[in-house]
């Protein structure tokens, strides 16, 4: 009999890492659960979700974005 995916989302499972230790949620650093895999719940999912729309996790770089020119530099003439 195949498991009622109801069911499925009650269990707290946590990933095992291939050294035997248990992956940690990497907002709160609690066991993560299978079903919001790599967080453990999804309200870390969200945080993190929140973090992306902000532009938290961006790259520094010298680089205007497209359609934006450098206003810093002055041109300089050939």
């Amino acid at each position: 009999m195949a498991d009622d995916p109801d069911d499925l989302d009650k269990r707290v499972v946590p990933l095992p890492r291939k050294d035997g230790g248990r992956r940690k949620c990497p907002v709160c650093k609690a066991p993560t659960v299978h079903r919001f895999r790599p967080f453990c719940s999804q309200r870390c999912a969200d945080i993190d979700l929140g973090c992306w729309v902000r532009g938290s996790y961006r790259i520094p770089t010298e680089q205007a974005p497209e359609g934006e020119a450098q206003l810093d530099r002055p041109e300089e003439d050939d």
